[in-house]
C-alpha cells in the first residue's frame, strides 16, 4: 500500500483503540439506561445530518444488530442544515409518524456539533423527555461557533456525549501542502455504535431478557424470525423487515 494508505491505517487503528478507552464508562452507563427502556418496549431513535446518516444507518434494520432501532432522515441529504427551524418542522413530523415517548433515547449525530438541525432535533427530543446521546467531535465542536440561535453546540444540549476523538476538519493525513485527507469520523463512529448496542445487549442479558437481535435475512428461516421479532414495534420503525 501507498505511505498516504499506511499512515491512515495506523492512525485510524490508533484511533479505534483510543475512542473506546475514552467512552467506555459512558457506553457502559448507557446500556443500562438504553437497556432498561428496550426491556419495557422502547425502541432506539438516530438521526445523523449530511455524511452523519451514514453512522446512524450502521445500526439500523441491521442484521446481528437490535430490532428497536429507528431513523430520522433528513430528504435533503443534509443541504440545508443550517436553516433555522427546519430540523425542529422535520423532528415534529416524524414524531407524529413514529412517535417519541418519554423514558427513550435518541443518538444525534453530528461531528462538528454546531449544525443547527441536529441541534434542533436534540433539543426537541429533551423536551419530549427523552434521553439524548450526542456522538460527536468534541474537541471540534468545542471550539466550532453554532449557527443555531440557541447558542449551545451539540456536547452542551446531550445528556450523554460520546467522542469520536477526532481532530479539526476530521481529516488525518497530510497529502502535501497541508491538504488533509483520510477522515475518521464515521470508523470511530460506527465502532462505538456497535459497542453501545453490545453493552445493550448485554445489560439485557445480565437481566433476564432476551435481546431482540436480528438476523441475517441470508440464513435459513431469518426472514420470518426477523418479522415475528418485529410485531413488536409495528408502526414505529423507518425501515421495514424484508
Amino acid at each position: 500500500m501507498s505511505e498516504l494508505a499506511d499512515t491512515y491505517f495506523s492512525r485510524a487503528h490508533a484511533l479505534l483503540a483510543h475512542a473506546r478507552t475514552v467512552n467506555a464508562p459512558v457506553l457502559q452507563q448507557l446500556g443500562g439506561i438504553m437497556g432498561r427502556s428496550v426491556a419495557d418496549g422502547g425502541v432506539i431513535h438516530t438521526f445523523g445530518s449530511g455524511h452523519s446518516e451514514v453512522i446512524a444507518r450502521e445500526i439500523i434494520g441491521r442484521a446481528g444488530g437490535l430490532v428497536c432501532v429507528t431513523g430520522l432522515y433528513d430528504t435533503t441529504g443534509g443541504f440545508i442544515e443550517n436553516l433555522v427551524g427546519y430540523g425542529t418542522k422535520m423532528v415534529e413530523r416524524y414524531d407524529r409518524q413514529y412517535q417519541l415517548r418519554a423514558g427513550e433515547t435518541i443518538i444525534v449525530i453530528s461531528n462538528s456539533g454546531k449544525n443547527s438541525s441536529p441541534l434542533e432535533v436534540a433539543l426537541y427530543a429533551k423536551e419530549k423527555g427523552l434521553t439524548v446521546v450526542g456522538l460527536t467531535c468534541v474537541a471540534m465542536s468545542s471550539t466550532a461557533t453554532t449557527v443555531h440561535p440557541g447558542g449551545r453546540r451539540l456536547h452542551e444540549i446531550a445528556d450523554y456525549t460520546l467522542d469520536n476523538c477526532g481532530s479539526l476538519g476530521d481529516a488525518q493525513v497530510d497529502t502535501g501542502g497541508g491538504v488533509m485527507a483520510g477522515p475518521t469520523s464515521t470508523v470511530v463512529g460506527a465502532l462505538l455504535l456497535n459497542l453501545l448496542s453490545l453493552e445493550i445487549t448485554g445489560w439485557l442479558r445480565a437481566h433476564g431478557h432476551t435481546p431482540p437481535i436480528l438476523r441475517s435475512q441470508n440464513l435459513p428461516g431469518a426472514i420470518e424470525y426477523n418479522r415475528e421479532l418485529g410485531k413488536k414495534y409495528a408502526g414505529r420503525l423507518s425501515r421495514q423487515l424484508a
